[in-house]
């Protein structure tokens, strides 16, 4: 059963943007995002057959109005987490993969790096594993997920060297493209 899930041929492809998040339990759908300073986490559990995405800008903060929180680390993984937890996932069989993360631009402050150190040290907290990443580095990553076999695909954005050290298991099926399964 498992091979046929993996097989499963692309039906919706869902973009994910900032402050944004997506789970499904669907084998067809493949969630993208495009990513500089900003982090996205790729969730799943194997298990049950679950996942998503979700995608923020910031690691830490407040602001005002309703929707205020959505761009913040903490409130991003929260909420991917939960959504996750109510499709039939279990906490203690989740895996996660990280995204993004670049520095950006050269400035006193690496938004990018606040993010990457966010992201990894909040999964440390949760006991969530981390079972791949491309964190840090320069210039933007396109990613595609599968979250329920959990394959990733990352190509960079600009003409920079492929994606930055260290990745963690790498598969490059193509020039300038890392893949994570």
């Amino acid at each position: 059963m498992m091979a046929a899930v993996q097989d499963s041929p692309v039906t919706h492809r869902v973009h994910v943007g900032q402050g944004e998040h997506y789970v499904t339990r669907d084998p067809g759908i493949m969630l993208t995002t495009i990513l500089g300073s900003c982090v996205a986490m790729c969730l799943r559990d194997p298990v049950a057959g679950v996942g998503g995405m979700n995608h923020f800008l910031l690691p830490e903060g407040s602001g005002s109005g309703p929707d205020a929180g959505r761009r913040y680390g903490a409130y991003a993984m929260e909420v991917l987490i939960n959504d996750c937890l109510k499709q039939g996932a279990r906490r203690d069989r989740m895996e996660a993969k990280l995204f993004g993360g670049g520095r950006m631009f050269d400035s006193l402050q690496d938004v990018g790096l606040a993010n990457a150190d966010f992201a990894e040290r909040f999964l440390r907290d949760e006991g969530i594993t981390l079972v791949g990443s491309s964190l840090r580095g320069s210039g933007g990553r396109r990613v595609q997920y599968w979250p329920v076999t959990g394959r990733a695909l990352q190509r960079p954005v600009t003409d920079h060297s492929p994606a930055p050290l260290p990745v963690r298991p790498v598969v490059a099926p193509d020039a300038g493209a890392v893949e994570l399964f």
